[in-house]
């Protein structure tokens, strides 16, 4: 079937789903598109884009709050209040990952649907960031000052965000991990922001980050559920994306080349003075490596880390804390990057146990690699992924929302977005791989023989609050001497505006 204004990629019946799979280019303006056709009522709506950071300020992130402040049909301040507190949707989020940023929306009424769709689609192209500073000083930072006498401080929805996020080890664990993994790659940075480099973020910085990845031609839409194709299709072309021109957007996700040597690194997180520090270190044992060749293949290794970590009897696991070397062992696989991710973490241990941990978990994934696991633990193992996925019970999140976001696995790297979806033939590849002795080689692989690997060590830093709060005081109190009285006054004057403008309700649309 054709679709005025649309190159047809692709189209097969995905029985996974349900339904009718398309997939789409937008002629003129570049977009790609992705449908999934089913009988499912919560219809969902997604817009992605490939944001991948080159620094440390969370501009990504940043802007993900800020184009949802206003937009050239919707000026309210804050459209996505109005929403939440008016619509019937069944989701409404925005989401930013390492090298993506997302915009999904649920609703089981048509209406109310095409609402969500309008307002997030005039949010990230044509949001009030380029003519409203406050956008940024609001969402991302700005300096603070009550009066002259006052001390000068940072604010921002941001900023105090990540301040709260740098105080929680495991989120500072996981995002070292991936520096560790990926030094000098947009991976290296933190997406989210760390906020002593937040700080450092402007205005210019700010809309041309928008300018160069909120583009139609850097854009993944998904649409899913019980939906006219042709009317949703041709309603995007008119209202939108037939405004743009196809243009090259630099935003691709390079490999990065396996190391050569394995990546030892230490870095501290923050605790209180008072907080006793014995036993509160991170070990983590990290590999990345290219994207597994077959569906069949990264579910097999979704069921290896479950194997070794997760499942009863995890053979990893028990051996790991038989040490006594650790209060909890567990760990990761992130399949959801350009290079997938496998993490093995002791939480709650020392630095000296260092060589202990690395040794056992070498010893235990050779004795495994040679010996296998038992039959009927891959058997249970698989049978339990596949419930999994046959019962599609995503909690809170409507099921098109969850599969826009593993269709990315692949289509985000420019690969086909169907083949997450073609859950028969994995689980039967994997079956019939088992007797090859599939586990063994995929830990030798991917695990064992992979040179691609970073140690990290994580410890806590009982002074660490403290030398940045002193940190933040002599940058402000820096930047501060270099204001007259007349410049001070007016950032007293800024303050109080700013205040006043957020306090405001929105105007009535």
């Amino acid at each position: 079937m054709e679709y005025r204004n649309y190159k047809v990629i692709k189209e097969e019946r995905i029985e996974a789903l349900n339904g009718f799979g398309l997939l789409l280019e937008h002629e003129k303006s570049g977009a790609r598109i992705m449908v999934i056709k089913n009988d499912d009522e919560n219809k969902t709506f997604n817009i992605i884009f490939r944001t991948p950071p080159k620094d440390d300020t969370g501009l990504p992130h940043i802007l993900e709050h800020s184009v949802l402040c206003g937009s050239r049909k919707y000026p309210v301040k804050d459209p996505f209040v109005e929403l939440a507190k008016g619509s019937l949707n069944t989701f409404l989020n925005a989401m930013t990952y390492p090298d993506k940023t997302m915009y999904p929306v649920a609703s089981c009424n048509n209406q109310d649907f095409r609402n969500l769709v309008d307002v997030y689609m005039d949010a990230v192209l044509y949001p009030n960031i380029y003519n409203d500073p406050r956008i940024l000083q609001q969402e991302g930072w700005h300096y603070e000052l009550e009066a002259l006498e006052s001390d000068m401080t940072y604010n921002g929805v941001v900023y105090n965000e990540m301040k709260g996020a740098s105080s929680n080890p495991e989120q500072v664990l996981f995002r070292q991990i991936q520096t560790a993994l990926f030094p000098n790659h947009p991976y290296g940075y933190d997406s989210g922001g760390e906020p002593d480099a937040i700080t450092d973020l402007t205005q210019e910085q700010f809309v041309d980050f928008h300018k160069t990845f909120y583009h139609p031609s850097n854009s993944y839409i998904f649409l899913y559920g019980d939906l006219d194709i042709t009317e949703q299709l041709t309603w995007l072309d008119e209202t939108y994306l037939n405004d743009f021109e196809k243009i090259k957007v630099d935003s691709e996700l390079v490999r990065v080349e396996p190391f050569k040597d394995r990546n030892h690194v230490t870095k501290s997180y923050a605790v209180g003075q008072e907080t006793n520090t014995d036993n509160k270190a991170y070990l983590s044992y990290n590999v990345a490596f290219d994207k597994p060749g077959s569906q069949s293949e990264n579910l097999g290794l979704e069921v290896m880390e479950y194997l070794l970590l997760d499942a009863p009897g995890a053979p990893l696991k028990e051996a790991l804390l038989k040490l006594n070397i650790a209060e909890d062992i567990f760990g990761s696989y992130d399949s959801g990057l350009r290079q997938p991710t496998f993490s093995i973490i002791a939480k709650n241990t020392n630095v000296e146990h260092e060589a202990l941990f690395v040794e056992t978990i070498e010893s235990v994934l050779g004795k495994i690699a040679l010996e296998g696991f038992s039959r009927r633990k891959i058997e249970a193992a698989i049978n339990y992924f596949e419930f999994k996925v046959r019962e599609a019970d995503f909690g809170q999140y409507p099921k098109g929302v969850i599969y826009s976001i593993k269709a990315l696995d692949t289509w985000l790297y420019d690969g086909d977005p169907f083949e997450n979806f073609a859950y028969d033939e994995a689980f039967r590849q994997l079956r019939e791989s088992v007797e090859n002795g599939c586990f063994t080689s995929l830990i030798s692989t991917y695990l064992l023989d992979n040179p691609h690997t970073a140690l990290l060590r994580l410890i806590p830093d009982a002074q660490m609050l403290a030398k940045k709060e002193k940190q933040l005081k002599e940058k402000l109190h820096q930047y501060g001497s270099t204001l007259t009285k007349e410049d001070k006054l007016a950032l007293i004057e800024g303050t109080k505006a700013l205040k006043k403008h957020q306090a405001e309700p929105n105007a009535r649309e």
